[in-house]
């Protein structure tokens, strides 16, 4: 049988290397899955996606000048779509300019009041030594 691009087979992974997984096809032919062709997320770590005697679909993506075959289990299996997300109605009404001026007062205030007890401070006022 003559394996054509874009056909969906399914394999058995025979080998497992840091770069990839090497899949057994009917025929006793054998393909490889690139690491980046394993799953829809990026993979750190094969292992934890593959197994050795694991069962898995793949799509043919080609085959080089040396006959070696590309093989994709993402492309075989897509992931579901995004979700749409709607954006969320306001729950506050925009506060106007009097109300954003007395949160800054306050918490400005606030900040003053932990800035001068970090520091010892008493309070603020020119002080001159008598000498």
């Amino acid at each position: 049988m003559a394996l054509t691009t874009n056909a969906v087979l399914d394999g058995t992974v025979v080998k497992i290397t840091g770069f990839g997984a090497f899949i057994q096809l009917e025929e006793n032919r054998v393909g490889m899955v690139h690491i980046s062709e394993i799953a829809n997320s990026y993979v750190r770590d094969i292992n934890e996606h593959l197994k050795l005697g694991d069962s898995v679909r793949v799509v043919i993506l080609g085959t080089d000048d040396s006959g070696r075959i590309n093989l994709s289990i993402r492309r075989a299996n897509p992931s579901p779509p995004a979700p749409v997300y709607a954006p969320q109605p306001r729950r506050e009404t925009p506060a106007t300019f009097d109300d954003m001026l007395s949160r800054f007062l306050k918490d400005s205030e606030e900040r003053q009041l932990d800035y001068k007890r970090a520091t010892g401070r008493k309070g603020g006022g020119y002080s001159r030594s008598r000498g």
